[in-house]
């Protein structure tokens, strides 16, 4: 019999229903205030497995950073050294890490979907770091937080209604951006505006129906006109084979620097999940100035995965 999902596992955004990114905004502010040697018994020697098919800094670090500061245990299983590099299956290798007694697997795959393949195989709590172009749920729940926080919002009582008025505008490589359809479907839910910017080869108009709330503009100095918050993304070089893509062309019309900013947006909250190609989508002068809110996403990283994983555990807190 195929075991059921477990209720501790963070898949996908969309099926998180907005009491329950309330309640894990309130863990992690009560988490936050919680003394370390208190906290730090919450998840004592429990196990908790990193399943990493591709590289990661943000996630991965703040990830284990959280686990060992909840008293856990953890284990970096990654595709350069295990047998998945000898052919092993997703099921195969998660049913040997539930064997060797992890309680919770958190999982980053260039496949999207693979996580809900992983808790459908092993019952596990299973945490979503990522799945190919689809889903990064942790991180529009870190954004979410990092917004709340620097435009001074309550984020500890998230409603329907938590961002109306604002419009945020996210803009680069939308067609490969897990980070981007996360947000996507998080925010409009809780009353923002939210314009997709960006040139006809990243940003299809299909992209439109991901959810209300939602459009689509090619204008990015009009966008960030009207925008309280810009996030940038990463131009994904990788993935540009056979796109019709002038990067001259891009730099020229989509990159956030230092005079674009000021003249259209001078107050706007800049944010960008990481890794950042300076001088590409940004520059570094922005990427360090005073409105930039990129080192908040990371520390905000570390407290929201500290929540979901005491969340996953069914830790009392």
């Amino acid at each position: 019999m195929t075991p059921t999902l477990h209720p501790g596992s963070l898949l996908t955004i969309d099926a998180l229903p907005i009491p329950e990114v309330a309640s894990i905004l309130a863990l992690t502010a009560r988490l936050e205030h919680m003394p370390a040697a208190e906290k730090a018994k919450l998840l004592t020697s429990r196990r908790i497995a990193l399943l990493f098919y591709e590289s990661s800094t943000r996630t991965r670090t703040s990830f284990e950073l959280a686990a060992k500061s909840l008293g856990a245990v953890t284990t970096l299983v990654s595709d350069k050294s295990s047998s998945i590099e000898k052919g092993e299956s997703l099921k195969d290798t998660g049913l040997t890490l539930r064997a060797l007694g992890a309680e919770c697997i958190i999982l980053r795959h260039p496949a999207s979907g693979s996580s809900f393949v992983l808790a459908r195989a092993t019952g596990l709590p299973v945490l979503n770091a990522g799945d190919g172009m689809a889903q990064h749920p942790s991180q529009a729940l870190l954004d979410l937080r990092t917004i709340l926080t620097r435009l001074g919002l309550d984020t500890t009582t998230v409603h329907a209604k938590s961002l109306s008025g604002l419009t945020i505008t996210i803009t680069g490589d939308i067609l490969h951006s897990r980070v981007a359809r996360s947000n996507a479907m998080l925010l409009p839910r809780l009353g923002a505006k939210v314009l997709l910017c960006g040139p006809e080869p990243l940003l299809s108009e299909a992209a439109l129906g991901l959810a209300e709330g939602l459009q689509i503009t090619r204008d990015f100095n009009a966008a960030l006109a009207q925008s309280q918050v810009v996030m940038m993304l990463r131009i994904q070089k990788e993935r540009l084979a056979g796109l019709d893509l002038d990067l001259t062309h891009y730099i020229d019309h989509y990159q956030l620097n230092e005079a674009r900013l000021a003249t259209y947006a001078p107050r706007a909250l800049v944010l960008h999940p990481g890794p950042m190609v300076r001088g590409l989508e940004i520059s570094g002068e922005v990427a360090d100035g005073p409105q930039s809110a990129i080192l908040d996403q990371v520390t905000h990283g570390l407290a929201i995965r500290s929540a979901l994983l005491v969340r996953a555990l069914g830790a009392k807190a």
